[in-house]
């Protein structure tokens, strides 16, 4: 398996493993209206055999109060196709994304996702920050990790704003 930054050839692929992974296009429809909003994101593909089997986004997000001095990413959608899911597909994305955000000097990564997923890769609770979604969502699947070391102390509290393309889908 190969993980790779997505290039044009990938933008159908990509719709085809976000639709074959969740019930509807909504998370297919994301990803592309992201692509075209003009803000900067990080796009990932997990190929097997030259074949597209993973997709992950990251893209930016604010922190309110933040004046914009945290540079925080947000991971979503991910997605594998239904034959290669519990192979480890998902894991591999993630770890490479992560550290794609690293090496761009991201400070922290939040994600909105299973609390017994996410946690092996270091998330917590990000209401252990004082820091919660805009949308409604139970304080546990909610979750943030931090990139560089205590950049979230210094700056904990406030509510994550995600591009509009999300309330727009």
């Amino acid at each position: 398996m190969i993980i790779r930054e997505e290039q044009f050839s990938d933008i159908e692929p990509v719709w085809q493993v976000n639709n074959d992974a969740f019930d509807t296009d909504t998370e297919a429809r994301l990803v592309n209206a992201l692509r075209s909003s003009g803000c900067e994101y990080i796009s990932l593909v997990a190929e097997i055999d030259h074949k597209v089997i993973g997709h992950i986004l990251f893209t930016p997000v604010k922190l309110t109060g933040n004046e914009n001095t945290l540079k925080i990413m947000a991971l979503a959608p991910m997605a594998v196709c239904k034959l290669y899911q519990n192979k480890g597909v998902g894991s591999e994305l993630v770890k490479a994304g992560l550290t794609r955000c690293r090496e761009l000097g991201y400070d922290a990564v939040v994600v909105l996702g299973h609390p017994g997923y996410y946690p092996k890769f270091g998330f917590i609770p990000s209401v252990n920050y004082n820091i919660k979604s805009e949308y409604d969502v139970p304080d546990n699947v909610f979750m943030i990790l931090e990139l560089t070391p205590g950049s979230l102390e210094e700056h904990h509290q406030g509510i994550i704003k995600y591009h509009d393309a999300f309330n727009n889908v």
